[in-house]
């Protein structure tokens, strides 16, 4: 099951996991996994480049989500319910988004990174933000002094570099536009599978940031970046929100848009289109499955529901 609202007690629980993933050494040996948190991450990092602006998008994260929060049940002995971030309600509310109880010290991840004088984004991928005035100064950059993963280091990243870094943040207040419930109600509203991919994943697919690109740099810092942005546990909370957005529009046409998948299959030619038959590649740290086994989430591989 996944929820949105957790008591503080279940908050704990659900961090206590995560900082368990962070401390079992890493069984993918893949370049910088040093943990089994890493592992998750520098999967993300080596496919990144499949698995962005392409048709199996939605269905692929969906499946790296199940086997991270698999990996936190079998290995941490995690039995709680697994959150998701409804980032809607809190730009809804007016408040800025270091308000969110998702950010808060003791019962949340942790807030901003220490700020950097003149932040453009350090990993390179929110120059073009930051010409158009989107971050503003005083956004933080830094690492991240508080919370719960504030001493824990990174070994994969930023992007495809292999360092040793701690967990930097950059908040983003000027991208709250794209994240309202107003964009949640019109990427609902699109009536085909391909329309509500692009309009969900956003730039550069589209011309304009959206509720994927959106939600990840209005965190910033290892969050913004491409390749590496499950190096903060954020990451999954976010795409758990969209996969249940995902759950949401099939279920506007359960008989129908349960089996709709479309687009194409690589970024660049040749491509072909995606199919339910399209295979959905971890590497060494789980089978290859199809898409037609994650399309239904009540199923025996995935069998969780949204609340």
């Amino acid at each position: 099951m996944c929820r949105r609202v957790l008591s503080d007690v279940q908050k704990m629980e659900y961090i206590a996991a995560v900082q368990c993933l962070q401390r079992l050494p890493g069984v993918s040996n893949l370049p910088g996994a040093r943990t089994r948190f890493d592992d998750f991450q520098a999967l993300h990092v080596r496919l990144a480049e499949q698995v962005h602006l392409v048709g199996q998008f939605l269905p692929w994260h969906r499946r790296l989500l199940n086997m991270y929060e698999t990996a936190l049940g079998k290995e941490c002995g995690f039995q709680g319910t697994t959150p998701y971030w409804d980032w809607s309600r809190d730009i809804d509310s007016g408040v800025p988004l270091a308000e969110s109880p998702m950010f808060d010290a003791v019962s949340g991840f942790g807030g901003n990174g220490v700020d950097i004088a003149n932040y453009a984004g350090q990993f390179g991928n929110l120059s073009l933000l930051s010409n158009a005035g989107w971050v503003a100064p005083g956004a933080g950059g830094g690492c991240v002094p508080d919370g719960p993963f504030a001493a824990y280091n990174l070994s994969v990243g930023p992007g495809t570099n292999i360092t040793n870094h701690c967990l930097q943040r950059a908040f983003n207040d000027n991208t709250r536009g794209f994240l309202s419930g107003a964009r949640v109600t019109n990427v609902l509203g699109q009536t085909t599978f391909e329309a509500f991919r692009i309009e969900l994943e956003g730039a550069p697919v589209t011309t304009s940031m959206r509720l994927h690109d959106a939600g990840h740099n209005s965190v910033g810092g290892e969050m913004a970046d491409n390749y590496s942005s499950p190096g903060d546990p954020i990451f999954y909370l976010h795409h758990a929100f969209l996969d249940k957005l995902w759950w949401d529009w099939v279920g506007m046409n359960f008989s129908f848009r349960l089996d709709e998948m479309s687009g194409r299959s690589t970024r660049d030619p040749p491509y072909v289109n995606v199919t339910l038959n399209f295979e959905l590649d971890m590497l060494m740290l789980a089978p290859t499955v199809t898409i037609r086994e994650v399309m239904d989430i009540r199923n025996p591989l995935l069998c969780y529901i949204y609340q």
